[in-house]
């Protein structure tokens, strides 16, 4: 089974121009903060897929997480990121970063670079809570390269594909599928640029890319 969701029914959060938010817009595909959607809290352990818009100089200042397995994957600029346990780093395009809180961390996100900035923020529920914080940040990850998050029963897969090139979706219990550029055609279905689906029982599934393309699969243990 498959679920299309599409971009532009994403819900809007953040305020691009002004107020507390100024700077930052958020297309959320899951229930979050004032968003709430009881038919639309989860995906196997997806809990969160937003797409981050940071104009220069803005940022979320230092907040809490914890229990959480936090994946970015920024699409265009710099990301600056930094934690209570002691990391600071720079995500660039093609980067993974990874930050487990665990038991509890404190983190601040920032685009403190002279062009906007876009990434792909993907929360995932640990298959058992607590534990030490930590954090991992992957430079250009290849394509055959998977991402594993065992502690989630979760793996990412990046596949960036040309014109007509076509890639295999994992057979697994659950897959999530973000479309970060370009258009693909998945089991009968066009997707494009920050649409998703949601597929249970995958099996010989096939995604063809409409022109170039950039996504990002979750092979999930569960759905």
């Amino acid at each position: 089974m498959m679920d299309v969701r599409r971009s532009g029914d994403r819900f809007r959060g953040g305020d691009p121009a002004t107020g507390g938010s100024a700077g930052i817009e958020t297309l959320h595909a899951f229930s979050f903060g004032r968003f709430y959607d009881p038919d639309n809290l989860r995906f196997g352990p997806i809990l969160a897929c937003n797409e981050e818009r940071l104009a220069p100089g803005a940022g979320f200042d230092e907040h809490p997480h914890s229990h959480t397995e936090i994946v970015t994957w920024v699409v265009e600029g710099e990301l600056t990121h930094r934690d209570t346990a002691g990391h600071a780093t720079v995500v660039r395009a093609g980067d993974v970063q990874h930050l487990s809180s665990a038991g509890g961390v404190r983190h601040v996100e920032r685009n403190d670079g002279d062009a906007p900035l876009t990434f792909v923020q993907m929360w995932l529920a640990p298959l058992e809570a607590g534990g030490e914080p930590s954090y991992t940040h992957v430079a250009g990850i290849a394509d055959s390269t998977p991402y594993a998050l065992p502690d989630a029963g979760a793996m990412l897969h990046v596949r960036r594909m040309s014109e007509g090139e076509r890639t295999a979706v994992p057979d697994a219990a659950g897959v999530y599928v973000h479309v970060v550029r370009g258009r693909v055609a998945l089991g009968g279905e066009g997707l494009g640029v920050g649409d998703s689906a949601r597929i249970t029982g995958a099996k010989g599934l096939e995604a063809a890319a409409l022109e170039p393309a950039e996504v990002l699969l979750w092979e999930l243990a569960s759905a």
